[in-house]
């Protein structure tokens, strides 16, 4: 098995673990409700309470069926282009250079970049945070390749054994006859532990990565200035506690092949600022975790809500690889992506204009219709579910998609080893956000088939 870096304390900067994301953004709009975001427009799918009490299908559908680009005039976020359609979303991306994922033009989430008078306002420095996904070419081509090796077919086939005994080992170790949830002992642990070992990071700090990960991905606590100071401090933590094992890595004698490492010995990467590090870090850290999180949780899920669906996985292990390609488009665990306009355009009969913010809602186009009949019900024999973009499509595609969907296999094929069948026993909670989707809490009990 692989090995993570030792622990040496004393060369760790001191990082703080509270309080989480959620509970500061939670208690924040208790003291100021004033500060929850309101959305006069009808079609405004960056509404979180959306998507937290799960009530975005029939918006979408009513979209889709009017088209497949939609204008939102007026949202907590500024003017956008609403794209809900498949085809539309694959055409945009397919057009990197009219559509930049820059973030000198904005980045890839639905935030807005602050005016100067903004952040004079606020008191603060501009402060960016720029990373691959977030670059168009040629930047975005030389960073990627530095990172992309670790994701082949053959270091696939390497880390294959190890995933295999670590989520043998946690299955085995779960509690029966008891409720348990199954966010926090199953989908953040294995997901926190592939990242560990794909950083070299030290193994006890491992839950250190889920904290960042919750404090950088919410677009809606981005929003929140009263917060942005505790934000930003936990994102300095985050790099101080990196560059800590940077250094480590650069006195090596020979080169490792964690992340860290294949930067240090990137040309692409071993100058960056560090603000692109930062950037970097937060890509590499809620890629890997928010997004396979929250399908594994998202799944178990599904087959308590489809028991025909159930019984079909545990009588046909066979269906499994396909069952991962479904959970990845019943789930979606990001649900947008953001793209500007860099000229004006016509798309599908639309003309955008150069500098419009335009969002491709992956989430809508996993479910359209026209695409995959009857899209909110689990089907695991769908014939077209690779069809799903989940991860992206062209030049941006998600570069640990092979990980992603390894990892959730195994999960699958271990649970069937052990003939365990999840049922959903407790609360539900869902993530309150426009950007993530997925589960906070997933309580559930165990029996067999």
């Amino acid at each position: 098995m692989a090995t993570v870096a030792p622990h040496n304390p004393m060369a760790r900067p001191e990082v703080r673990t509270s309080p989480t994301a959620y509970k500061a953004l939670t208690e924040h709009f208790a003291k100021h409700p004033e500060d929850v975001p309101t959305h006069s427009h009808k079609w405004d799918l960056s509404r979180s309470d959306i998507y937290y009490e799960d009530k975005w299908q029939p918006i979408v559908a009513e979209m889709q069926a009017a088209g497949p680009l939609h204008y939102i005039d007026d949202s907590p976020f500024g003017p956008y282009w609403s794209v809900v359609g498949h085809k539309a979303i694959q055409h945009i991306e397919a057009l990197p250079e009219v559509f930049s994922s820059s973030w000198e033009h904005g980045g890839i989430t639905i935030l807005d970049r602050l005016s100067e008078e903004e952040l004079a306002e606020a008191g603060v420095d501009r402060r960016e945070l720029p990373m691959f996904i977030a670059m168009d070419r040629p930047q975005h081509t030389g960073q990627r390749r530095t990172v992309a090796p670790k994701f082949t077919p053959s270091g696939m086939s390497a880390m294959e054994p190890e995933i295999r005994a670590r989520t043998g080992e946690l299955l085995d170790s779960l509690p029966r006859g008891e409720v348990f949830d199954w966010v926090d002992k199953v989908s953040i642990e294995l997901t926190t532990g592939m990242l560990a070992i794909l950083f070299g990071f030290p193994w006890e700090d491992r839950r250190l990565l889920t904290f960042w990960s919750d404090w950088s991905g919410d677009t809606e606590l981005a929003t929140v200035r009263e917060l942005d100071e505790m934000r930003w401090g936990f994102l300095h933590e985050m790099a101080a506690y990196f560059q800590s094992l940077w250094i480590e890595r650069t006195q090596d004698k020979e080169p490792g092949d964690d992340l860290i490492s294949m930067m240090i010995h990137s040309e692409a990467m071993n100058q960056m600022r560090p603000e692109e590090f930062m950037g970097n870090l937060i890509l590499l850290i809620v890629g890997g975790n928010d997004t396979t999180r929250n399908s594994m949780s998202g799944f178990v899920h599904a087959l308590d809500k489809f028991p025909d669906q159930r019984k079909k996985f545990e009588e046909n292990p066979d269906i499994i690889p396909n069952a991962v390609q479904e959970m990845l488009r019943m789930q979606t665990p990001l649900a947008h992506m953001r793209r500007t306009c860099t000229e004006d355009t016509e798309v599908f009969g639309k003309t955008i204009k150069k500098g419009e913010k335009v969002i491709l809602w992956y989430l809508a186009a996993n479910h359209e219709e026209e695409i995959f009949p009857d899209p909110h019900t689990l089907d695991l024999s769908r014939e077209n579910a690779k069809r799903h973009i989940a991860f992206g499509y062209g030049i941006h595609r998600c570069v640990g998609a092979r990980l992603a969907e390894l990892q959730l296999r195994i999960l699958l094929e271990e649970m069937h080893k052990r003939r365990m069948r999840v049922h959903v026993a407790g609360d539900v909670e869902r993530v309150r956000a426009n950007f993530v989707h997925g589960f906070r809490k997933l309580e559930v009990e165990i029996t067999q088939f």
